[in-house]
């Protein structure tokens, strides 16, 4: 068996104690880590041991030595190695790059952490040691720490948790944050079952482990759009048509979306009323099979998080597009967009030439976005939301046949 090996190179070795701790303590008496933390002033000279000095060209703070560092790394790095610089100038350290360590610990490869302090280490160290290994300046995030030590930790910890045999349930490395497809972790939950007035989600309760996967993704891909969007980025949007099985995640959407459009203040009691009549699973079931309704559902890896529903009688050439939602975490992820051009090209292809649609006055969000997709206002009409009168506009545009939209 290969033990992993990271040696870390620091003034203040008392600042590792924690890795004989947990885990990672435990995969060490067990021999599947070794974790060696070397003073750098055991390289120094002088009977101050001096590490550092004043920058060259003059300003505050001090700079780790050149000439102590390279006597340390000379004798620490081995073959095949790589060295880590923490820095707040390095590249952003991520699950993948952990990953990627991981994968070079369990093949063999040594890794160093060479821990800065003051100003940093002299830039000539990491230029040295990268014509005979591979260095890596790596950030833990955008702000800065006193030294390198808290970062490699940060690291150390990240990394060897994925080496084989150092967690003792390989599953949760799966389901957790940052995890296989790049979410946040779903909420997670324990008993008591009622805990000042929270309950826990029933669906959890119910035994049933499909339904509770699927939870578990919804709720991974919410919290990865509301709290991290910017994760999503890559994460290509797919619009397919509407199935009678979807009902029940349409209408849990419909719950969340529909008081969107209604005006501020609106009682959402009675949105969640309009919806249990009007947005049932019943409904969406019906508009799945109908042949003169278009459903069009938006998904990202999988999960329902927006819809749209087209309304055209038979052989008419114009059409109402009666409802367009996408979840509002979702908004500015791709989704809405990505719906929208779907819906219009299959409206073209049925034949479709006009397109008209009804939007609340008071959502100015929503009117904005038709607007970038052509549609104008051409009039105005009321909507009867639980004996509520809405007024809205109603906006419309010409579908053009020979682009598609």
């Amino acid at each position: 068996m290969t033990v992993a090996r990271i040696d870390v190179v620091t003034i203040f070795p008392e600042f590792f104690t924690p890795v004989d701790l947990s885990l990672i303590g435990k995969a060490r008496e067990q021999g599947i880590l070794q974790i060696n933390v070397h003073d750098l002033r055991d390289w120094a000279t002088g009977t101050h041991r001096s590490v550092d000095a004043a920058p060259a060209g003059g300003g505050a703070g001090m700079v780790m030595r050149p000439d102590v560092w390279g006597k340390a790394l000379d004798d620490v790095v081995g073959e095949p190695s790589i060295v880590i610089i923490p820095t707040p100038g390095g590249q952003l350290f991520t699950q993948r790059l952990a990953q990627e360590f991981a994968d070079g610990l369990t093949q063999g490869t040594q890794i160093v952490i060479a821990c800065g302090r003051y100003e940093g280490i002299d830039a000539r160290v990491s230029e040295f040691y990268s014509q005979r290994t591979r260095v890596e300046e790596v950030s833990v995030g955008d702000y800065v720490l006193n030294g390198g030590e808290t970062a490699a930790l940060v690291m150390i910890e990240a990394i060897t948790r994925l080496v084989p045999g150092v967690v003792g349930n390989p599953e949760s490395l799966v389901e957790e944050s940052h995890g296989q497809e790049g979410l946040l972790e779903y909420p997670v939950y324990t008993s008591p079952h009622s805990w000042r007035g929270a309950e826990v989600p029933p669906v959890l309760k119910s035994g049933d482990h499909a339904k509770i996967a699927a939870w578990r993704k919804e709720q991974s891909l919410a919290r990865t759009a509301r709290v991290r969007p910017e994760l999503l980025h890559s994460t290509s949007v797919e619009v397919r048509a509407g199935r009678p099985s979807d009902a029940p995640r349409l209408h849990t959407v419909a719950q969340h979306t529909f008081p969107l459009a209604c005006p501020p203040g609106f009682p959402r009691q009675q949105a969640q009323a309009f919806v249990a009549e009007n947005l049932s699973e019943a409904a969406f079931r019906r508009w799945a099979k109908q042949r003169h309704v278009q459903l069009w559902v938006a998904t990202m890896l999988g999960v329902i998080v927006g819809y749209a529903v087209v309304e055209r009688k038979q052989n008419q050439e114009t059409a109402l597009l009666s409802k367009f939602y996408v979840l509002k975490e979702h908004h500015g992820t791709g989704a809405a967009t990505a719906l929208m051009d779907h819906t219009l090209r299959e409206a073209v292809r049925v034949g479709v030439s006009t397109m008209s649609l009804g939007v609340n006055r008071g959502n100015e969000r929503a009117q904005r976005f038709y607007q970038r997709y052509g549609f104008t206002v051409v009039g105005q009409r009321e909507f009867n939301v639980g004996g509520t009168i809405h007024n809205d506009f109603v906006m419309e545009r010409t579908l053009d046949f020979s682009s598609g939209v």
